[in-house]
């Protein structure tokens, strides 16, 4: 039911990916594939942690450390989205994992294990060797894979049909223009034949006359 939290799914079989349902999306919602691997949502990560704002997913987030549950990084403060994509290895492993389990208006809390977050180095200053942590957080959208700027499946339809219509008028168009210019080759050539039959009885009279 949307709006009830569920229990923890743990996405790995070891414990180390655990993401608990906060707000289920709507049944139709459209989730992460393939073609939609690029993703905008809201969630927490560390601000020591860099990010490219071109890939896949967007996010609105709220990092914390599972140990006395500091808040290490938020885009709650500036009400920012972060966007990433999928599977390239832009963010942690529990983020890749977690998000391609979501749909677009989705809420899941996440809980990473150091294996799946920053492991024994951590991410200084922010996050300490060894440290698990928890992330709350909102897919917004799914877009296409990187080198188009579309936002949705929606946006890829249209863009589809408009390609297909470009197509089509430029085939009118050079249909045109090869009519035009078949028209224009049969009028010069009645032109010619016009003026070779003028000679031909120009001709003919001066031959009379003589």
């Amino acid at each position: 039911v949307a709006g009830t939290m569920a229990d923890p799914i743990d996405l790995t079989g070891d414990g180390g990916v655990l993401k608990t349902i906060v707000r289920r999306a709507k049944p139709d919602a459209i989730a992460p594939s393939e073609t939609l691997s690029h993703v905008d949502a809201l969630a927490c990560q560390p601000r020591a942690y860099s990010f490219d704002a071109y890939y896949a997913s967007t996010v609105q987030y709220e990092g914390v450390l599972a140990d006395n549950g500091e808040v290490f990084d938020t885009t709650h403060e500036d009400n920012t989205v972060f966007s990433f994509e999928l599977g390239k290895g832009s963010v942690i492993k529990a983020w890749d994992i977690a998000l391609k389990t979501m749909k677009v208006g989705e809420v899941a809390k996440i809980t990473c294990k150091p294996d799946y977050a920053y492991g024994s180095a951590g991410s200084p200053p922010d996050i300490p060797p060894d440290a698990t942590l928890i992330f709350e957080v909102e897919l917004v959208a799914c877009r296409p894979r990187k080198g188009s700027s579309l936002e949705s499946v929606s946006d890829e339809r249209a863009r589809l049909e408009e390609l297909k219509r470009q197509r089509e008028n430029a085939a009118a168009v050079k249909e045109e223009e090869k009519k035009k210019r078949e028209e224009a080759k049969a009028t010069a050539a009645a032109r010619i034949q016009a003026k070779m039959e003028a000679k031909k009885g120009q001709g003919k009279g001066k031959g009379k006359g003589k």
